[in-house]
């Protein structure tokens, strides 16, 4: 059943990993540095680039061979590869419908998908960020602060999405073009960064910062239509015109994670505990996440917390290991949940499962050794070791090697590129009605978005969230999938 509550919980998974780090960073002692905190946001290890060129693999990368589904309408590079809602159909050497062309030989379909049907382009006007031959967006992203970095990765997604779109398509003779901004990691620069967005750009495309709400009265007096990759602040939610990719989840959380583990494995349910960090944002994440459990049926034997400056676990993994604690679940940053791990191993506690949010799905936490293995991560997107097996996310890690040599894909860029689609989509689809106005009644309009099964489906509209999930499980330092491959979709349930 769905409940509806007032806005309270947003994106615990994105929140509690910026307190966590903040916190970590501004203390000291084993504080979090510049290097690690740009590979705490950064794909899981063995995550390379979609390779253009030869080879046998999925019909992202081009000039391969093999066969593969997109979602609506991609299918891109060689092989035979099928969109699997109104795309077109790929043969032989890398050819397919709608023309367009991609690095390493052989044709891809447009941007937007041949689901698309682009609108009629009389009467277009240029108007504010619109000239002649190109549309220019925004994107703010926290780039530099206490945590250098922590969002750098939604920026260069949002560039990248912008090159692909421009190799292949176009909006009434227009190609994107992405104004960078950074939000700092504070208010005030949110605030700065939106108000130009407003001034120089025709909307705000992939954004990701930690205090967004800094803007919010900007974006709100300018009608600046938003579609940024993760809201992490329930007053830029608020917002009339701002929407995200990952849709806000209203004070709800997916019944499928307490449901799968309750078929699964009812009696560890029943002696659950919580830990987490004191920082603000995952003690909101985890007494929300909590409470949704409780109320499908778990049990708690334990809850408690630690302060950002506390290294010895030992006292709480005592106290759990003392309540006959089965299943363990946690809020705080990767290093902080690779010490719990350290911690519980030294006790000899070994719970029958270890549950943590998207957070720790990083490259710091799976290089934690034997301590980690077996940990469960729940996701709402397509795990980056998918990208020979998933088109979009193929083209995602593709691009982005082509705008940012080097640069790791990760949850956050992903999202980013998802919002940069989702824009350039409803763009063309206005054609010669595009306007700000008319963009955000096309938001509105937004449900069950998958960007092409780039990531569970999404209530973007109506700012409903999403009531799916799937699981991954860390094995040897790799992840792979835990239960069923394809997400499990059990509904909302009240967090509060």
């Amino acid at each position: 059943m769905r409940h509806r509550t007032t806005r309270t919980v947003r994106h615990a998974s994105a929140t509690a990993l910026v307190a966590a780090l903040l916190a970590v960073s501004a203390c000291g002692g084993s504080a979090i540095s510049a290097e690690k905190a740009v590979r705490a946001n950064a794909g899981v290890q063995g995550q390379g680039a979609a390779v253009a060129g030869a080879g046998s693999g999925p019909g992202a990368v081009t000039g391969g061979t093999g066969t593969t589904t997109g979602g609506t309408g991609t299918t891109t590079g060689g092989g035979t590869g099928t969109g699997a809602t109104g795309g077109g159909t790929s043969t032989g050497g890398g050819s397919t419908t709608g023309g367009g062309t991609t690095t390493g030989g052989g044709t891809a379909a447009p941007a937007t998908g041949k689901g698309v049907r682009a609108g009629s382009c009389d009467g277009f006007k240029n108007s504010l960020g619109i000239t002649d031959d190109r549309i220019i967006i925004g994107n703010i992203a926290d780039v530099s602060g206490p945590v250098p970095g922590i969002f750098t990765s939604a920026q260069q997604a949002t560039k990248a999405y912008a090159a692909y779109f421009n190799s292949t398509s176009a909006i009434c003779g227009r190609k994107l073009e992405v104004k960078s901004y950074d939000s700092q990691t504070n208010t005030s620069a949110d605030a700065v960064a939106t108000q130009k967005t407003c001034d120089e750009t025709f909307a705000a495309v992939g954004s990701m910062g930690a205090f967004d709400s800094g803007g919010t009265a900007i974006a709100k007096k300018c009608n600046l239509p938003e579609m940024h990759a993760i809201i992490t602040n329930d007053d830029r939610a608020g917002c009339a015109t701002c929407f995200g990719a990952s849709a806000p989840s209203d004070g709800l959380f997916p019944s499928a994670i307490p449901n799968y583990f309750t078929r699964t494995n009812k009696a560890a349910t029943q002696k659950a505990a919580m830990v987490y960090v004191n920082a603000a944002a995952s003690v909101g994440a985890a007494k929300a996440q909590i409470n949704a459990e409780q109320r499908r049926g778990w049990k708690f034997a334990f809850t408690g917390s630690f302060d950002i400056a506390e290294f010895n676990y030992g006292p709480l993994v005592q106290r759990m290991k003392s309540a006959g604690v089965k299943l363990v679940q946690m809020y705080g940053s990767s290093d902080m949940a690779v010490r719990m791990a350290k911690a519980m191993q030294s006790a000899n506690f070994k719970p029958e499962i270890f549950l943590l949010p998207a957070t720790q799905y990083d490259k710091i936490y799976a290089a934690g050794g034997s301590p980690v293995d077996g940990s469960v991560v729940f996701v709402n997107f397509a795990p980056l070791e998918e990208a020979r097996s998933n088109p979009e996310l193929a083209l995602y890690t593709q691009w982005l090697q082509q705008v940012s040599p080097g640069a790791e894909a990760t949850y956050f860029g992903l999202y980013a590129w998802s919002a940069a689609r989702l824009f350039s989509e409803r763009a063309t689809a206005l054609g010669g009605k595009l306007n700000r106005a008319n963009l955000v009644q096309e938001f509105r309009k937004v449900r069950k978005w998958t960007s092409n099964g780039l990531h569970a489906p999404q209530a973007v509209g109506n700012k409903g969230g999403s009531d799916c999930v799937r699981f991954i499980q860390l094995r040897g330092g790799k992840w792979s999938p835990y239960g069923p491959t394809r997400y499990s979709c059990d509904g909302l349930v009240s967090a509060r």
